[in-house]
């Protein structure tokens, strides 16, 4: 892709707000990617806002807030947002009152509890798929059976598989396959990136137009589809998952591509 830098800053002057991916694009591991904070940095200075935002929903934004912390960079927990957090806006606006089985990790169903949506593991209106590390036989059994029974059902993100810094290990999207193998549905539902559902909350939660923010992320198929599929502007860094050959071959094209983020800050 050609770009000119008269596109990039004539794009870069109007953005507000930065909606970052974190592993890949921010860091690797606990290792800032070079440049990173400089960038954070530099975006504060211009008197521009930055967001990360995350698909994954085993943990919750504390726990980031911490892991930053632990290497050097201090925010607070409205500069992160997570699927479980979109789906809980997601849930509290269209099934108000319902109770829900959560198929997910403690921390997001204590989020779920301290925002007042009942969870149950016998009774529910509604079936929560997460990406799930204490997963168990007796759990799957029971959402198999919720999901064969016809119960609205909704995950918090699509990703098939999550990295780590010794491989990939599997996501929800293998959970859905198995739920899928043996009650024949897939989500009604799928909040995370890359789907409008994310993107809306984003929208509610920062305070500005679509023109102003920008998805920045190291993946196609879902942060740079946020932002390309959903009305915002969008950017890939070849600092982690996707390559020049990936974006040439894939049908979600960025608007811009960048080394890293560490590239962003002359235009800020």
């Amino acid at each position: 892709m050609y770009q000119t830098d008269e596109k990039v800053s004539n794009i870069i002057s109007g953005i507000r707000c930065f909606a970052l991916d974190m592993d890949g694009t921010i860091y690797l591991g606990e290792q800032w990617i070079e440049g990173a904070r400089e960038f954070l940095e530099a975006v504060r200075e211009s008197g521009r806002t930055y967001v990360f935002l995350t698909n994954n929903s085993s943990k919750n934004p504390v726990v980031y807030v911490e892991k930053l912390a632990r290497m050097g960079l201090f925010v607070n927990e409205s500069q992160v947002i997570t699927s479980g957090d979109a789906t809980i806006y997601y849930i509290k606006k269209h099934y108000p009152g319902k109770k829900v089985f959560l198929l997910g990790n403690d921390m997001l169903k204590e989020q779920f509890k301290v925002e007042g949506i009942q969870l149950t593991d016998d009774t529910p209106d509604l079936v929560v798929t997460a990406f799930d590390t204490t997963l168990d036989y007796q759990k799957m059994c029971k959402v198999c059976d919720y999901v064969r029974a016809g119960l609205p059902y909704i995950a918090t993100h699509p990703d098939y598989n999550c990295p780590t810094e010794t491989g990939f290990i599997p996501d929800i999207g293998a959970i859905h396959a198995f739920i899928h193998a043996s009650a024949s549905r897939y989500p009604d539902h799928i909040i995370g990136k890359p789907n409008a559902e994310i993107v809306n909350y984003l929208v509610d939660r920062v305070g500005y137009g679509k023109d102003g923010i920008m998805m920045i992320g190291d993946r196609l198929y879902t942060d740079v589809a946020a932002g390309a599929n959903n009305g915002l502007h969008s950017a890939l860094v070849l600092s982690g998952e996707a390559t020049l050959e990936d974006c040439d071959k894939s049908d979600v094209k960025p608007e811009l591509i960048f080394d890293s983020v560490k590239d962003i800050i002359p235009y800020l």
